[in-house]
């Protein structure tokens, strides 16, 4: 919940209630302005930056000695200075402890799903990692009208969740002699039409990549 704003800011007033954003938008640059990008010029991620673009200081101490902002937001704090650009401003009736999820997980995995991938309906979809950016990502796709809905994950606790955003079918590749995208290519007479990559893995990335058919 927005407390003050600095001098100049026009968009947001005390009292707003907000998400913060570690992808900031200055809605000026290039890339703001594309359709295809929102790696922003002047609000990209910076995990060295520590300060404010303005004067190039923080705004948080403790005895005197400096502490740095983190990736624009520092939302581990109770109170935060961030660039206005760096807050996306929602409806003041969305309860707080559920919009919480919002500006990361929900955002990446939905957008990367409805905005990139685009799976046109009746398509297949393969989701590599059910965790909270995988789970959006099954939304995006049942959303966008897709009949089939593979979710990949290690972990069988999570199959069952991820029925309620769209998962029609699981595999864990723990169950299997051989690779995962082979299973699926199996599954799908010749893979699937669009996959979705939400674990920090390179195999998992690779298995993603070759499991969409030719």
């Amino acid at each position: 919940i927005v407390e003050s704003v600095g001098e100049g800011i026009t968009d947001l007033k005390p009292g707003d209630h907000v998400l913060p954003v570690f992808t900031g938008e200055c809605k000026e640059c290039r890339h703001c302005k594309s359709e295809e990008s929102n790696m922003c010029d002047l609000l990209r991620i910076n995990t060295d930056r520590g300060v404010m673009l303005s004067d190039g200081k923080s705004r948080f101490s403790i005895n005197g000695q400096p502490i740095f902002h983190f990736i624009g937001t520092s939302t581990f704090s109770e109170y935060t200075v961030v660039h206005v650009g760096c807050v996306a401003k929602i409806n003041p009736e969305a309860p707080l402890d559920k919009v919480c999820v919002l500006s990361c997980g929900i955002s990446t995995g939905l957008g990367a799903t409805l905005n990139v991938a685009k799976p046109k309906k009746g398509s297949s979809v393969a989701i590599f990692g059910l965790g909270a950016v995988g789970l959006a990502a099954a939304e995006g796709a049942r959303i966008a009208g897709a009949s089939r809905i593979i979710g990949v994950d290690l972990n069988p606790k999570r199959f069952e969740e991820a029925k309620k955003f769209g998962v029609t079918e699981f595999v864990n590749p723990k169950d299997y002699d051989k690779p995962a995208q082979e299973v699926i290519a199996e599954m799908t007479d010749g893979g699937v039409d669009r996959s979705v990559g939400c674990t920090g893995s390179i195999m998992a990335m690779v298995s993603a990549f070759e499991c969409v058919h030719d």
